[in-house]
């Protein structure tokens, strides 16, 4: 679930946009601006990240140059919620829709042309924030609140009716396909702390992966299969996971359960919202920030 802050209005922002290479382990910002955007999703190709900023999608190239806007037609009010499908073809977007006597929550879930084009409306219903493809590229799984709560559901990229596939009096966010549709990952506080889980793709066999003090969010399962990178406050967040906060981003090994720093920095929403890793799985990439 995203909300695209305007940080600007308080202070000074500068945001980074990062590369992390698990080879290395080290990590570089390869564009940064004064200014606010976030989370990157990285191309089929390989080729380039796709943002969020003001409203609006750019790509840029991996190397950081050619910014360039991506035209969402009427959907100008883009959260940062928002993927590549699988197979390279279609964008998923949440926009916050105009309306009338509705102030906020109102994000809806569109499809469009991975090169732009008019956005096709999936989620009738709002608020709904997208999360992530089916392997197979005709189904979304997406946070949405309904009845005063939020939880996890499934859709048709055709529309119809949506599926719900948790029922939790607490938060479940963040919902993502493991690579084979196996599994879907999420983040809950079913537990009481915001943890991470899974369940298997009909929504049966929800079971808790982590475990700490820390507020845990955002499972992006690698490319093989073999982890999750995720992102962790350092000091508990209950169940909001607001901007500008101490933060590290974790590797999940879900061979040996173990789990692994991998970076600390100023981060928290618009870090690593959405999928972001490369194709060959080598390399994913995030935002981090500088309150200046």
């Amino acid at each position: 679930m995203g909300s695209s802050q305007n940080f600007g209005q308080t202070a000074q922002i500068k945001s980074m946009l990062e590369i992390f290479s698990l080879e290395t382990g080290e990590h570089k910002v390869i564009y940064e601006e004064d200014g606010h955007f976030e989370a990157p999703n990285w191309s089929t190709d390989g080729k380039y990240l796709v943002f969020n900023q003001n409203g609006l999608l750019y790509r840029i190239e991996t190397d950081g140059s050619a910014k360039e806007r991506i035209n969402t037609g009427k959907a100008v009010k883009c959260n940062n919620d928002h993927g590549i499908s699988p197979d390279g073809t279609m964008l998923a977007i949440s926009n916050n829709d105009p309306i009338e006597g509705v102030t906020s929550g109102t994000s809806r879930i569109y499809t469009l042309p991975i090169n732009g084009g008019d956005p096709k409306l999936v989620t009738l219903e709002y608020p709904s924030y997208w999360h992530g493809w089916s392997p197979e590229n005709d189904a979304v799984v997406y946070t949405a609140r309904r009845n005063n709560n939020f939880d996890i559901y499934r859709i048709s990229i055709h529309g119809g009716d949506e599926e719900r596939l948790t029922n939790n009096p607490g938060l479940d966010d963040g919902p993502e396909y493991s690579p084979d549709g196996m599994y879907i990952y999420y983040n809950s506080m079913q537990s009481g702390s915001m943890e991470i889980w899974r369940m298997k793709a009909d929504g049966s066999k929800k079971e808790q992966l982590t475990n700490d003090t820390y507020s845990n969010w955002f499972a992006h399962p690698s490319p093989d299969g073999k982890y999750f990178v995720f992102i962790s406050y350092l000091q508990d967040q209950g169940d909001r996971h607001p901007p500008l906060k101490d933060v590290a981003l974790r590797l999940y090994d879900l061979n040996t359960k173990e789990i692994k720093n991998l970076c600390f920095f100023t981060g928290g929403q618009g870090t690593i919202n959405v999928p972001s890793w490369s194709p060959d799985g080598k390399h994913f990439a995030f935002v981090s920030y500088d309150n200046q």
